[in-house]
């Protein structure tokens, strides 16, 4: 079995408790508020705003023997910079106000989560990021393919407000799949321990993200 498919099997569980969160579950049956899609965008601004910066913490950190992955690591720099954009003009075409967003505080599960995986790069392995990465990249394919079209059809909002949705399905399909063939080059027990541990409590901390959600009434 793959490093990749071990990682999938390994968090299963945890995968599942997200997966299980009430506002998914709502989505997931074509109950979306519109108070609710806000929220969730908010949330997704504040940690996709950290993304590039995570990816360079990371980077900057690798150990010469894991100089193929400092490549891999500019190609998604590159991919990844100004999506959070993407997300402030989905809000705006959501009617909310996307500076006011920018000048937020993110809910608390949003800061820890992101707090934690600086903390992982620079205190303990900073290949530690890319078990943030399965998670976020993993949960967006999912949610896209599964929800996507319920929530666009229940809400009656224009296409403008769901290029951050729409964009990250396909591109994340690509990006998984990049992604599977990294993880698979990694032969070290303790990079591999430390992408399993980091996805096991970033998809805990994800999870609570989306318990926090309001939900349609």
């Amino acid at each position: 079995m793959s490093f990749f498919q071990q990682l999938q099997q390994q968090t299963a569980a945890e995968r599942e408790t997200l997966f299980a969160a009430p506002i998914i579950q709502q989505a997931l049956a074509g109950k979306v508020a519109l108070p609710s899609y806000i929220a969730f965008l908010t949330e997704a601004y504040h940690h996709v705003s950290h993304t590039v910066p995570l990816l360079m913490a990371c980077g900057a950190r690798l150990p010469a023997r894991l100089e193929w992955l400092r490549g891999a690591i500019a190609e998604y720099i590159d991919e990844e910079y100004g999506h959070q954009e993407w997300i402030l003009n989905d809000l705006a075409a959501c009617g909310a106000d996307p500076e006011a967003v920018r000048r937020s505080q993110p809910a608390l599960p949003t800061e820890l989560m992101v707090a934690y995986v600086y903390d992982r790069i620079a205190r303990h392995n900073p290949v530690s990021f890319f078990g943030m990465v399965n998670v976020l990249e993993g949960t967006s394919i999912a949610l896209t393919i599964r929800a996507a079209g319920s929530i666009r059809s229940s809400l009656g909002l224009p296409p403008e407000a769901f290029s951050y949705l729409n964009s990250h399905g396909s591109l994340d399909l690509e990006h998984m799949d990049f992604f599977a063939t990294l993880m698979n080059r990694l032969d070290e027990d303790d990079d591999r321990a430390a992408v399993v541990h980091t996805a096991r409590v970033v998809y805990r901390l994800y999870g609570d993200i989306f318990r926090g959600l309001p939900l349609a009434a």
